[in-house]
């Protein structure tokens, strides 16, 4: 082999080894980066865990939700408000003739039966 051809075989050779040991540098660099990453990411989990875990005993007790308000019209409002009064009206009737059936030892089905209020017209 000649001399020139020799020396540029080891002068690709040494360009090589030196880039490749750039390479892995950066590529150690690079995993050490990712690990750091991962355990930061890891340890911000756990704090945010424990946080959650901490306040969630006292959070009923002093945050309520707020209602949710209706966007409804003040007839159908109206409407409503007398829907719910007359199944509260029954239900209260109900029990009323429930209590008395069972202090007379009667059969309750004896006592007149209260209608529940007809079906709704906007069908809401």
């Amino acid at each position: 082999m000649k001399l020139k051809n020799l020396k540029k075989k080891i002068r690709r050779l040494e360009k090589r080894l030196q880039e490749g040991s750039t390479k892995l540098a950066n590529l150690r660099q690079r995993l050490q980066a990712a690990e750091a990453a991962k355990a930061m990411k890891a340890a911000r989990k756990s704090a945010a865990r424990a946080a959650a875990a901490r306040p969630a005993a006292k959070k009923p007790s002093s945050v309520k939700k707020p209602k949710k308000k209706l966007n409804i019209s003040p007839e159908r409002r109206a409407q409503l408000s007398a829907e719910m009064k007359a199944r509260w009206a029954a239900k209260r009737a109900a029990e009323a003739d429930a209590k008395g059936a069972s202090s007379d030892n009667q059969h309750s089905a004896a006592g007149p039966a209260t209608q529940a209020p007809q079906g709704k017209p906007d069908g809401a």
